[in-house]
Parts: structure tokens; sequence; C-alpha cells
């Protein structure tokens, strides 16, 4: 679908292709090794969801948590964004999401001790915690941001989340531009819900923030409008912002592709392709703008087909720079 459509728009970029599935049988570990070879060499992918079966077979990391740990994709970034066009409860919405994804709760260190009793371990670290904590106010300064929130629920987990706050504060004193502070989850999601233009930067582990990334594409539309994206060091990985894998759409035709295609122009972005990343977010927010094709999740009663050739016939409309 990218590929193609990035020809319609002379994007000048090659795509490797690989198709990993767990839930599909298209998924082992040779194939695995070749995707993270080609991450490896070209530093930069699109990469749609992998889902993960909930049966235990017998490895508890499925193949989006190697890849995230195999790349040291320790940021998740996911900006929540209101769709001109696409009236929602809470309209010009504007807020970013930064999610460590590393350690925390998916940490896959699960063990049954005795028959009956499952132990979980949750893991939080200072060296991860104030790498994260450092990637949100820099995010934020580079960015043009003015506050960063910590989501924690450091008054039941005194030690994990305690250490992972901590760092956050600690963090907060090297930026005083930016204003701090913090918010326990629970309470955080009914603010979400209430009144969400308080927020910012909003930084949080990793269980809480893979909560609230679709909490938040829920505010904007559906989990199908929200595009994201993950960093190490050395390589950037584009992806749908929200983790839904929206099974039911499999082989029918009815999936937004908004996510998808407003995560390739941030894509293109990164790689300094600004006209072309330019052209296709202008399209895809034209043809929402203008409400004429729209797929079911959005009320509509359009194919992905065509929303897609909607998309296409925008191109033509690109921007002057």
């Amino acid at each position: 679908l990218l590929s193609r459509r990035f020809k319609a728009a002379d994007v000048p970029l090659e795509f490797e292709e690989f198709h990993l599935s767990e839930v599909q049988h298209m998924d082992s570990n040779e194939k695995l090794e070749q995707v993270l070879a080609s991450m490896k060499t070209n530093r930069v992918a699109m990469k749609g969801k992998v889902n993960t079966p909930m049966e235990f077979k017998g490895e508890l990391a499925g193949f989006e948590m190697k890849i995230r740990r195999r790349l040291d994709l320790f940021a998740n970034v996911v900006h929540v964004n209101s769709l001109p066009g696409y009236s929602t409860r809470h309209n010009y919405l504007d807020l970013v999401i930064i999610r460590e994804q590393t350690e925390g709760e998916y940490s896959s260190l699960e063990h049954e001790g005795v028959p009956g009793v499952i132990e979980c371990l949750k893991i939080i670290t200072r060296e991860k915690s104030r790498r994260i904590a450092k990637f949100a106010f820099d995010y934020a300064t580079k960015k043009g941001h003015s506050k960063v929130t910590a989501f924690h629920k450091a008054n039941n987990m005194k030690l994990s989340d305690g250490l992972f706050l901590q760092c956050c504060a600690e963090l907060a004193e090297l930026y005083p531009k930016i204003k701090y502070d913090n918010i326990i989850i629970d309470n955080c999601c009914m603010q979400l819900v209430q009144n969400p233009y308080q927020f910012d930067v909003l930084v949080m582990p990793n269980l809480y923030g893979n909560i609230i990334d679709n909490l938040a594409a829920g505010l904007v539309g559906r989990t199908g409008v929200v595009p994201g994206e993950s960093y190490s060091a050395e390589y950037a990985v584009f992806e749908t912002g929200a983790r839904h894998p929206f099974a039911q759409a499999v082989g029918r035709n009815i999936a937004n592709p908004t996510a998808m295609l407003l995560s390739a122009a941030n894509m293109l972005h990164h790689l300094n392709l600004e006209y072309n990343s330019n052209m296709v977010s202008d399209a895809v927010r034209r043809v929402i703008k203008q409400g004429k094709v729209q797929t079911q999740d959005l009320g509509g009663y359009s194919t992905t087909g065509d929303f897609v050739q909607a998309i296409v016939g925008n191109l033509r409309h690109r921007p002057a720079y």
C-alpha cells in the first residue's frame, strides 16, 4: 500500500518489504532476523501492528517486544492531534504521549512459583527512567512545548514508580523553562476524558503508556487515525500510535489507513523529505476535512480502497514551497 502510494506521490524512496505475523503463521526466528538485519542496515522502518497471540506457546516475549529490545527502541512517541473536519467531544487537541517501552510490566519476567500462583515482575531502573525523562524534556524543548507531566502510581508502587518519579523530578531541574508536574495514573484517565487541554507532553512507564495511547486515540477519533513512532539512539521506527490490531478488519477492505499514512509522512519528515511529507499529510487531512469519503470507524461507508483513492486524487494538489 505505502510503496504504491509513494510512487503516486513521486517520493524518492525504496522499500524492503517483510511479512511478519504471529497469528497468520508468517513468523519464524529466521524471518525475524531478516527483519532486524534490514532495520539495522536502513536505520529507518515503517512497521504495521505485529499482533501477539494471548496463548502461551513456550516463550513469553512476542516479536513486538523482541524488536524493541534488539533495537533498544526505548522511546515511543504518539502525537495526538485533532483532525479538522472530524468533530469529537474535544476538538483542537494537541498533546504528546512519550512512553518508555523496554522495561516495566512488559519485561516478560513471569513464572509460576507454586501451582495456581503467578508472579509477574515489573522492572524499573534509574538508567532507563532518566533516559526517557531526558528524552521527554528534550522533545518538549525542541518542539516548543511548555510543560511535561509524569504519569505514575507511586502512592501504591512506592519503590518502582517512586524511582521513576524521582528521576523525572531530577531531570526537570535541568530544564527550568519547562513546567513540570506529575499525576497519578487513575486520576489522569479521568482528567484526560474531562479536560485533556490541561496536558501538553506526557511521560510514563510502559504499561501506562500503552493504555493512555489508546485512550487518547479515542479522544480524536479512533485507533486508526493516530500515528506513532519509536526511537533508539540509532534507529527510528514509524507505526500506528494506538496498539489495537483491529483483527476484525482483516481481508474486509474496511480499515482506516490514516494512522499509517500520517506515520509515513512523519517518516518522510524524519528523512528530511519535507516536500513529500507535507504532500502526503496534506492530502490525508484534506480528504478527512472534506468529509465525502469516510471509513466505517469515522461514521462513513467507504472502503479502505475508496479512502486511498481519494488521497491519491488529492496528491495532485501539492503544497507550494
